[in-house]
């Protein structure tokens, strides 16, 4: 694994959760620019903000009746760049749903 490659994290929650994500400042002078979602469908970013110390915060709301899968991935670039950047860290988000008696 470089230097380069995307950090890559999973978890799991229960339909409904919402979690808080914090991304902190970046050491390689690269800023955070964006954070998508795979499938809005099951995970929906909102309130993405940068911090002035250059950490990022944003809100993860799961689907809240159905279970499944999405990448969540956060872009970085060098601040003096023009585009969205690349993919520097990926959080996969599996929501599972309740299990049932029978």
């Amino acid at each position: 694994m470089s230097p380069d490659d995307p950090v890559r994290r999973q978890m799991c929650v229960r339909p409904g959760a919402v979690v808080s994500l914090v991304l902190r400042p970046r050491s390689d002078g690269k800023r955070w620019t964006a954070l998508r979602s795979s499938a809005p469908a099951f995970v929906q970013p909102s309130g993405w903000h940068l911090e002035a110390d250059g950490a990022a915060r944003a809100v993860l709301r799961c689907a809240g009746t159905r279970g499944g899968t999405a990448d969540i991935t956060a872009l970085a670039k060098e601040p003096d760049l023009a585009g969205a950047g690349g993919v520097a860290f990926t959080l996969q988000v599996n929501v599972v749903p309740h299990t049932t008696a029978g």
